[in-house]
């Protein structure tokens, strides 16, 4: 087969991402799958964003990347998580329908002329003098090119698990790829296991939907910035909960489950665990919510979010049975657990290629992480960093995205699967979903990721930006009879002194619609441009004080360490020195958040390098 720029092997949301990035870069791509028809397939919930993930995939979205978009052509209904709290934390989750989202993946994929599909098992990565150089197949064909992309999920070494059976596997259907993870051992990968797992699906027609408690939908909710074109029709998800009875059935099976018999070696997702583990780690609990999700409009099967479970069939139609609203349900596919190997990041440099073989580069679950949204986001990163043959990296004052990869290089997984949390970003004040095309487009532009209409409608919103909130700046009330009458009208206090319409944009209540009920010059902005006047003039002060510190932790990340340096220094412990030693951090920031390096190390260091000859 000719020759690409680079080889993807693997089709799902970090192989993706990475194809597609690369692609708009100019690159030739081949993607490498085992199945045509699995390209971009849910393995999971059919659901996209959640709690620092959407913020994720808005950010994905800013620098050009699918995710958003698939989501937006797929949704069935849509949700605000964490209004009652501050913007810093509030995020938002579709859930999708799983066929329409793979096809608008798949679609994405086989229409752009410099990506080539090709379905087949990789069985090596080919090497030229060290360096990856492109990748061999089971039928012995050869696929060159000067880069590869490994984003191979749970495939790799993958067994399935349910009760006492066990079979190879990278999800229910699809076969592992044992022979790569032999070779990749052999070129000298730290290999671990890890596992996740999946719910029992249920018939959508033996529910009692009157039973169950509906969610709220966000009719015109959607994650791109460029809108979507049409909107599907939507279907309501519900919820339901566990109780003692079904708790017990856990208790009376755990002698059958693999994740407590010693069948599965590999640690699970701590904040996404089974039912068993929540059973045992929780014992106090008498009820756990669940979530009776839709998985699409013209499929009967439902996602039971919440008992992800590997007990055998029978533990599991007990389980499902002793649920309010779900005691006649039929189980249209059983939960299982998936136990792969996955790849030590931190001998990943921050492009997310390989230190020790040139070339490779490595994104999504392979490196120890969960959900499509984590893994899409290393996809874009490992895509970019292939085609430009250099680092692509943000900042951690910059993108949720920049604080995951960091924390995956700098930091690893720490023996459980990686999961993006909001507590995760010191600056996350700055890094909300709303405001990540102002963060990001103009990186993506630059560097040839944005299309041109992308662009214009972000130059549109900064121009409508930038005049609204000169507006409200120079937009004065008097305290007079008739703007009294106003404020009582919205039930906030009059002004005594004469108040531009910034200064009264930082009391709680008033919004922009409420200023148009105050200032009858109030000029028309688009609701997304205006949620960004209100919020820069409203939390104006407390941004001011983010950029500063964010400041800080960009001089931080800018603040190399030789190469050299020896790090057996008057006022760092043994201990922290071999941490560092070990570790070999390119930045100040870098040692900063290594675990066990303490602040006064990093002071000592800060010193030692202002004494260094040339230092500024």
């Amino acid at each position: 087969m000719a020759g690409f720029d680079i080889v993807v092997v693997g089709a799902g949301h970090a192989g993706a991402e990475a194809a597609l990035a690369a692609a708009r870069l100019g690159r030739r791509v081949a993607v490498v799958t085992l199945r045509l028809a699995h390209v971009g397939r849910l393995s999971c919930n059919p659901a996209v964003g959640g709690l620092a993930k959407g913020q994720l995939v808005r950010e994905i979205d800013a620098l050009g990347g699918l995710i958003a978009r698939a989501a937006d052509a797929s949704t069935i209904q849509f949700r605000r998580l964490n209004t009652r709290r501050g913007l810093a934390v509030q995020a938002s989750r579709a859930q999708v329908d799983v066929d329409r989202y793979p096809a608008a993946v798949r679609a994405a994929l086989a229409g752009d002329p410099r990506i080539t599909l090709v379905e087949g098992e990789v069985t090596a990565i080919r090497l030229d003098g060290g360096r990856a150089a492109g990748v061999r197949l089971a039928d012995g064909s050869e696929i060159p090119g000067r880069a590869v992309v490994l984003t191979t999920g749970t495939f790799l070494g993958g067994v399935l698990h349910r009760g006492e059976r066990r079979t190879p596997g990278g999800r229910l259907g699809d076969p592992p790829a044992g022979r790569l993870s032999a070779q990749l051992r052999a070129l000298g990968l730290r290999l671990a296991r890890l596992k996740t797992g999946t719910t029992p699906r249920l018939d959508a027609a033996t529910i009692r939907w009157d039973r169950l408690e509906p969610q709220e939908d966000v009719p015109g909710g959607h994650f791109s910035f460029t809108p979507p074109a049409r909107r599907l029709p939507r279907r309501r998800c519900y919820l339901a909960a566990t109780n003692p009875r079904t708790h017990d059935l856990v208790r009376g099976a755990l002698h059958r489950s693999p994740l407590h018999t010693g069948a599965i070696t590999g640690r699970g997702p701590r904040y996404c665990p089974s039912i068993e583990d929540k059973v045992v780690r929780f014992a106090d609990r008498e009820r756990h919510h669940l979530f009776v999700e839709p998985e699409g409009l013209d499929t009967p099967r439902v996602y039971l979010n919440g008992l992800s479970t590997s007990l055998p069939e029978p533990v599991q139609e007990d389980m499902v049975h002793s649920i309010a609203g779900l005691e006649e349900a039929r189980i249209l596919q059983y939960g299982y657990a998936v136990e792969y190997d996955m790849a030590d990041p931190r001998d990943l440099d921050r492009g997310l290629q390989h230190r020790g073989v040139p070339g490779l580069y490595l994104a999504g679950q392979v490196n120890g992480t969960s959900g499509y949204e984590e893994a899409a986001a290393q996809g874009l990163v490992a895509g970019v960093s292939a085609a430009l043959g250099e680092p692509f990296v943000l900042g951690r004052e910059e993108a949720y995205i920049g604080v995951l990869v960091d924390d995956l290089v700098t930091r690893g997984v720490g023996g459980e699967p990686y999961r993006m949390f909001s507590s995760r970003a010191e600056h996350r004040l700055l890094l909300r979903e709303d405001n990540a095309d102002r963060r990001l487009m103009p990186r993506a532009r630059a560097l040839g990721l944005l299309g041109d209409a992308a662009w214009a409608r972000f130059q549109d919103k900064l121009a409508a930006i930038e005049a609204g909130e000169a507006w409200a700046r120079g937009a004065r009330l008097l305290p007079d009879a008739e703007t009294t009458a106003r404020f009582e009208a919205l039930g906030s206090a009059p002004p005594r002194r004469p108040l531009t319409a910034a200064e009264l944009l930082r009391r709680p209540e008033i919004d922009w619609a409420a200023l148009g009920a105050l200032f009858p010059d109030r000029p028309d902005l688009d609701p997304e441009a205006a949620e960004q006047v209100v919020t820069d003039l409203k939390y104006e002060g407390y941004l001011a004080r983010e950029r500063a510190r964010a400041e800080h932790t960009r001089r931080m990340a800018a603040t190399r360490l030789p190469p050299d340096l020896d790090f057996r220094l008057p006022g760092i412990s043994h201990e922290v020195a071999e941490r560092l030693a070990a570790a070999r951090p390119a930045t100040l920031g870098e040692a900063a958040r290594l675990p066990g390096v303490t602040p006064a190390a990093i002071d000592v260091l800060a010193l030692v390098l202002a004494r260094r000859p040339g230092a500024a």
